[in-house]
């Protein structure tokens, strides 16, 4: 396997697209996100358009509705370090 890389990430994710993603793979519209969470609709579109911080438990509410863990909300374009991952 020495002969093969790791990949590289090509596409860097704001926090604000990560919350727009991971709603639409749950096939969700703000709307029912809002009904489900208890977030206002409009909260949840200023959060997916940049002009609202996320914050910590807004992502706790939100990745409890969306099926993820927080981190994959706020930290999405973390990755592991090659000493990481071995």
């Amino acid at each position: 396997m020495k002969q093969y890389r790791k990949a590289k990430k090509t596409v860097e994710v704001s926090v604000a697209e990560s919350v727009r993603i991971m709603r639409e793979l749950q096939e969700l519209s703000q709307s029912q996100l809002a009904e489900e969470t208890g977030i206002p609709q409009s909260t949840l579109s200023a959060i997916e358009n940049g002009r609202v911080n996320l914050g910590v438990e807004r992502a706790k509410v939100l990745a409890r509705a969306l099926k993820c863990h927080p981190a994959v909300l706020v930290f999405p374009s973390w990755t592991l370090g090659d000493e990481e991952a071995a």
